[in-house]
């Protein structure tokens, strides 16, 4: 029980990890002064090419799966792993790596949930591809899949301490869509080229 907030402290530490702006300067780049400005997969792609979005995508997923995944099969406290689970997240949305200003926790998210019910995030997936075929908007994918993960994860009849970290965190990927949500209501949102 008393290491218990140590475990919280490194799972934050851990989500502060900034992949897609270590990545970028193997490229001599910063995803910060390009685009969106946000250090994740899609704005690292526009800045450093396909390999290292996909790099950042990979390294921010597994960065919620980790701390997750091993507190989760070596605890068995659901309480204390959907915790775990919120802080690794708020790690990356808010890292004291760079002054607190970080991704928008789509991607660390995901690899929360993966570590959680690898099932909901097969169903979330398809839900995010269809829409992103669709409309071709990646903001709207994430948006939608971020509303139905709560949904999914009740009809699949997951503990409530995972649930409700599913909406806590729905909220703050909501929050950090803002500016998104505005341009795919004034239609200037960017598109992907599928």
């Amino acid at each position: 029980m008393i290491i218990y907030p140590f475990y919280a402290i490194l799972a934050y530490l851990i989500g502060s990890i900034p992949v897609g702006i270590i990545l970028s300067k193997f490229k001599g780049k910063d995803p910060r002064q390009v685009g969106s400005g946000n250090i994740g997969a899609t704005n690292v792609m526009r800045t450093a090419g396909k390999l290292m979005g996909a790099l950042t995508l990979i390294g921010d997923t597994a960065k919620g799966f980790l701390p997750v995944f091993f507190i989760q099969y070596g605890e068995k406290n659901m309480v204390l792993t959907a915790f775990i689970g919120f802080a690794v997240f708020i790690g990356h949305l808010y890292p004291i790596y760079l002054k607190f200003r970080g991704g928008k926790g789509v991607a660390t998210a995901l690899g929360v949930y993966i570590a959680l019910t690898p099932l909901a995030v097969l169903i979330d997936v398809l839900i995010f591809v269809l829409v992103v075929l669709k409309w071709r908007y990646v903001s709207l994918g994430s948006l939608i899949a971020t509303c139905a993960m709560p949904i999914i994860l009740l009809f699949l009849k997951m503990p409530s301490e995972f649930v409700s970290l599913s909406v806590l965190i729905g909220i703050f990927i909501f929050l950090k869509h803002s500016e998104n949500i505005k341009r795919l209501k004034n239609g200037t949102e960017n598109r992907v080229k599928i």
